[in-house]
């Protein structure tokens, strides 16, 4: 039986994991690391920092864990390419151990995505306007075939995560999406109204294609409403979705 880590052990280990996040942040900022760059051998990283490969594995997870670097299997590691998410699976265990509730991320998206889409319409360049359009034409044309319908309507919110020019709130967006669409793949084939989804996501993509910021966000905010109700009909269970109460603070 494996012996328990005593304190002194954890904070020592801990210290050393944060040394390795820190020397990957400081080659990144001295542009000496750029995406999509390759991670030096751990042999060398390790002997570098002064620490065992055992530990600097435990600071490279780390760093996979945020969305800095992806590891390749026979490859190695690299920083990760382009706005990465944050983690979403850690915010799947936060949100059970702090017992988020459905409506709360549902709120959460609401916020976020919906200012998302105002910057889209503000920003969005000729070339972000026309793949909009594409995933809009993918979405009518899949109605038959809601799991394809799916991967049509997240293509479409990443590009306006991208489009709005700020990958900040790019992860933040997809970082909750990533959680409420896991459960929508188990849901989506039992949707009833695949059609006006699409038509609102038209409406969306018509507010942007005018940089109409204020038409953009209501028409977010009108997708997502109609989007809670349908994963809560779809699932059977509405009043986890959709029941938001008058006082948050009593939900708790």
């Amino acid at each position: 039986m494996r012996s328990k880590e005593n304190p002194a052990e954890s904070a020592a280990h801990s210290q050393l994991t944060q040394q390795v996040v820190e020397h990957v942040r400081s080659l990144i900022d001295r542009g000496e690391l750029s995406p999509g760059d390759r991670l030096p051998p751990e042999r060398e990283l390790a002997r570098t920092l002064k620490i065992s490969r055992s530990t600097l594995r435990s600071g490279i997870g780390f760093l996979s864990a945020m969305g800095v670097l992806k590891s390749r299997h026979g490859a190695g590691t690299f920083v990760s390419t382009g706005p990465a998410a944050l983690d979403s699976s850690s915010l799947s265990v936060l949100g059970s151990l702090h017992h988020f509730l459905p409506w709360q991320m549902f709120e959460a998206r609401l916020v976020v995505e919906s200012s998302i889409a105002a910057l889209a319409a503000e920003r969005a360049t000729d070339e972000q306007i026309a793949e909009l359009s594409e995933e809009v034409t993918e979405m009518y044309a899949s109605l038959d075939d809601p799991q394809q319908y799916l991967v049509h309507d997240v293509r479409f919110h990443r590009t306006i995560a991208r489009a709005s020019g700020n990958p900040i709130l790019g992860a933040l967006m997809e970082t909750i999406a990533s959680n409420l669409y896991d459960n929508r793949r188990l849901t989506v084939d039992n949707s009833l109204d695949l059609k006006e989804s699409a038509g609102m996501h038209r409406e969306i993509y018509r507010a942007i294609r005018s940089h109409n910021p204020p038409a953009a966000r209501k028409a977010m905010e009108d997708h997502l409403n109609l989007a809670r109700m349908s994963q809560a009909s779809e699932a059977g269970t509405p009043q986890t979705l959709t029941d938001t109460p008058a006082d948050p603070a009593k939900a708790r």
